[in-house]
């Protein structure tokens, strides 16, 4: 995108937030503050729409350092209002509940409470201030399912939703979000060295390609197909009988 498009798309988004977010009575936004690019876009958007009431939420949850760190470090960049809330313990005391039985664990099943649990967090915020909660999904992981149902799926409005990764970055980049942040391999910091691409299988890259209409390998596109398939359901709202 050109710089003249880049500013457009910014303003839309900004209004976009603000029209929506005032339409349903609320004061303000609250949303997630990771450390990674697609949150980052999200709190320069949200500082814009809301000067004074939008409020980032650094949530770590056996989260690495350098994540918290890289987190501030977009706080600082762009003055944002911003709680860190520790959710280490919580999770642990859930963890041991859940297998109290002997029962198996499932490395992913238990990485998918941390967004969930951050969701609670986020709407206890969203109901004190009478705020709206943000998302930071972008397209590509939205067609594919790529998010925690009830956890970082749960959010009252998705600016970025029609935004590919390729063009979050353009954005992000655009207002000066810090290089290393943009850089940075992307993560949902389920567990240690975890990254989007080798979870899903497939490169943000690849990804966008077929989005965009462009010719991708049958295999990525069998593969980009089923996963929409599948995770239908996680963009829906619960489906009642029509009898």
């Amino acid at each position: 995108m050109q710089n003249k498009e880049l500013s457009e798309t910014v303003d839309a988004l900004v209004s976009w937030i603000r029209s929506k977010t005032l339409e349903a009575g609320a004061k303000g936004v609250v949303y997630g503050l990771s450390g990674g690019v697609d949150s980052a876009l999200v709190g320069a958007l949200c500082k814009r729409a809301f000067p004074d009431t939008s409020l980032a939420l650094i949530l770590p949850c056996h989260s690495l350092e350098q994540d918290i760190a890289d987190a501030r470090l977009v706080a600082d960049a762009f003055q944002l209002k911003t709680k860190v809330i520790y959710l280490d313990h919580v999770f642990d005391d859930l963890k041991k509940l859940l297998c109290s039985d002997g029962e198996q664990q499932n490395k992913l099943l238990l990485a998918n409470i941390k967004p969930r649990l951050r969701m609670i967090v986020l709407y206890y915020y969203a109901g004190l201030y009478n705020y709206l909660v943000i998302g930071g999904t972008n397209r590509s992981e939205y067609t594919v399912g790529y998010f925690t149902k009830h956890g970082d799926g749960g959010s009252d409005l998705i600016p970025l939703g029609n935004l590919l990764k390729s063009q979050v970055k353009e954005l992000a980049a655009y207002l000066q979000v810090p290089e290393k942040i943009i850089n940075k391999p992307p993560s949902a910091g389920l567990w240690e060295n975890q990254t989007d691409e080798e979870e899903m299988g497939i490169s943000y890259a690849m990804l966008d390609h077929y989005l965009l209409g462009e010719k991708v390998p049958p295999d990525v596109k069998e593969k980009i197909e089923r996963m929409k398939m599948c995770s239908e359901h996680k963009r829906r709202t619960p489906s009642i009988p029509d009898f």
